[in-house]
């Protein structure tokens, strides 16, 4: 699993982060991704990577900037994570 941070300019309010949310999800599988206007980026969640270029195309047609990109192995933690190794 790959925890991918997009930094994000001209996000403003909620329904932004909506806008960016949906996009992502109707472009690519992810596990999961929120937004925030405020710490103006986006993270997702998802089982591969995803490519840059790709990424930075689906926040462009939505109609914002994607000035940053990063990736980092996730996995999963919390309480049923130890049993299931």
């Amino acid at each position: 699993m790959v925890k991918i941070t997009v930094g994000i300019e001209g996000m403003a309010c909620g329904m932004c982060e909506a806008h960016i949310n949906e996009a992502v999800r109707n472009a690519f599988q992810v596990e999961k991704v929120t937004s925030s206007h405020t710490k103006k980026q986006t993270v997702i969640l998802a089982e591969t990577d995803i490519p840059e270029q790709e990424l930075k195309s689906v926040v462009a047609k939505a109609g914002y900037d994607a000035v940053s990109v990063s990736s980092v192995p996730y996995e999963k933690k919390g309480l049923f994570r130890v049993f299931g190794r």
